[in-house]
């Protein structure tokens, strides 16, 4: 197997645009790419452009007459349907529409092929991670669930054993119910919780049905939860549930929507909580994958030029075994650029000054008083019995 990274990368990503006034700006995606390149971290990556997904891939997940929609509201926006979840609030339809979402999805499609067959041992497809798509309709800025399909790719080519570990605000509520009653695949999601935020799913007792049973989990955490409580609930969790699925490919989604300059959202996690999250699932992935396939995602992150560029740069730097020190200052010359394109300011280190981040380890104790602990020991209780763990 190569040791190399590969960066899943085509300019054409950012025709994904449903328009000025929507928070989905794809200026976070060239901005995340502009930095990748500042930070000379493209020298440490293979550089990859696959090809759109096509429609026979496409149908591993959705139903061609959803695909047929999203082509026909590609042509004539307009027209686009909203029994379909098209041209609506969160998903305006735009000319376009089917290529770009198509390319997304192309592109962690192909990053799975590449970890499977040993082309790479850890990719990375920042633009993807639009993990609200369900198979008949858009949701959440989702139009291609391209995680899901990575993951179906996967199972197509024979892996028995698929883990997703999604840790965007909201809930991964796409990939979990394209996977509900499939034990081959095991979804974890850690989320703000589904009384607070879109999509009102996530809740601790959604564990999967039938051979899929416990094949679920969700640890749906308190609005205003910080650093300290989001490292404690992903390392009381994760960890363990990897460790007994034993995974063939660690696919994870990492939305810097949990930042706490986020505007959509109430948790009020630092950029070096989620730099520790993704170095974790990168060590996971050597630990209990097959010895590193990983497939990392991006996912949601509304603020632009603050947090998106600088998580996913991290996360470029920790796949290809050049991770990016959060004392780096941020280059002089790429901050420029931001502003150029967006007239705001972007910060000039690599952290948001927390580095390095602490937490208290669940095996040392909980408190059934603290509402962190509380929702730790509901996603235990709901789904480690499932699994023949301990709650």
């Amino acid at each position: 197997m190569s040791g190399h990274a590969q960066l899943m990368w085509d300019e054409a990503v950012t025709g994904y645009d449903f328009g000025a006034d929507h928070p989905m700006n794809p200026v976070r995606l060239d901005l995340t790419r502009s930095l990748v390149a500042a930070l000379g971290l493209d020298r440490r990556v293979d550089v990859v452009a696959a090809p759109p997904a096509g429609d026979s891939t496409l149908r591993l997940v959705h139903r061609q007459e959803y695909v047929d929609a999203v082509k026909a509201a590609s042509v004539d926006p307009a027209a686009a349907d909203p029994a379909y979840g098209l041209g609506t609030v969160d998903d305006p339809a735009f000319p376009g529409m089917h290529q770009a979402s198509a390319l997304i999805a192309g592109q962690s499609v192909g990053a799975a092929e590449a970890v499977w067959r040993g082309e790479a041992l850890h990719a990375v497809n920042f633009a993807g991670g639009l993990h609200h798509a369900m198979p008949g309709a858009a949701a959440g800025f989702c139009v291609y669930n391209d995680a899901a399909l990575a993951i179906a790719r996967l199972l197509e080519l024979g892996a028995e054993r698929v883990a997703y570990v999604d840790t965007d605000v909201h809930h991964g509520d796409g990939v979990q119910a394209a996977f509900w009653a499939d034990p081959r695949v095991l979804t974890v999601s850690l989320h703000e919780h589904p009384r607070t935020l879109f999509p009102g799913t996530g809740w601790p007792e959604e564990t999967g049905t039938g051979a899929g049973a416990g094949s679920a989990v969700n640890v749906a955490l308190p609005a205003g939860t910080g650093d300290e409580g989001w490292l404690r609930a992903f390392h009381a969790v994760v960890p363990e549930l990897l460790a007994d699925f034993r995974p063939q490919v660690l696919v994870t989604q990492h939305g810097a929507d949990t930042h706490f300059e986020d505007p959509l959202a109430h948790l009020a996690v630092s950029l070096d909580a989620q730099r520790a999250v993704q170095t974790a699932c990168h060590e996971l992935a050597h630990a209990h994958a097959d010895g590193g396939r990983w497939v990392a995602l991006g996912g949601g992150g509304y603020a632009v030029v603050e947090v998106v560029p600088r998580s996913w740069t991290h996360l470029v730097g920790i796949a290809a075994g050049a991770p990016v020190e959060p004392s780096t200052e941020v280059p002089q010359g790429w901050r420029q650029e931001a502003y150029a394109k967006t007239r705001m300011s972007a910060p000039r280190r690599m952290t948001d000054g927390r580095w390095p981040v602490k937490w208290a380890d669940w095996e040392a104790g909980y408190d059934p008083a603290d509402r962190l602990d509380q929702a730790v020991l509901a996603a235990r209780r709901a789904a480690f019995p499932l699994r023949g763990l301990l709650a």
